[in-house]
């Protein structure tokens, strides 16, 4: 079988970049995976509906409320492709290594990962990177397969 895109390029990557993946080509990839991931519409249950009255909240009432959810632009459906694309490449890691990957593909700071994960700084960096590693060659491994 054929890997998908031996026939083209992703739509991020130009006709003079060179073929070899890189880390730092993966780690941009999954930051847009996780942003557009972000911007989906949230999941409802179909029919459920509430019966409830809306509350109405005085100005002090308020202030003391969560905020407002964020309203984002939807992405576009090739955005949802690649997106789709580069989270079967997790599917190469251990699970372990995948939870890492994807807290950093969100944005979550070091400290935040150190605590859920019990590893240094330096140690988390270290297997992000490892991680990041395994994603590029076995990509450019695809690549000279398709060649």
């Amino acid at each position: 079988m054929r890997w998908p895109f031996c026939t083209g390029h992703l739509p991020h990557r130009r006709a003079d970049v060179a073929d070899q993946w890189t880390v730092e080509q993966v780690a941009l990839l999954l930051e847009q995976a996780a942003d557009t991931a972000r911007r989906l519409p949230a999941v409802r249950v179909q029919g459920h509906f509430s019966v409830w009255p809306t509350i109405v909240r005085t100005a002090w009432e308020a202030l003391a409320a969560d905020d407002p959810p964020e309203r984002h632009f939807p992405p576009s459906p090739a955005a949802i492709d690649q997106m789709l694309e580069t989270m079967r490449w997790v599917q190469w890691l251990e699970p372990a290594a995948r939870h890492l990957v994807w807290m950093r593909a969100r944005g979550t700071v070091w400290s935040v990962i150190c605590k859920r994960t019990g590893y240094s700084r330096t140690t988390a960096w270290r297997k992000w990177q490892a991680a990041l590693m395994i994603i590029a060659n076995n990509l450019n491994e695809q690549n000279r397969n398709c060649a």
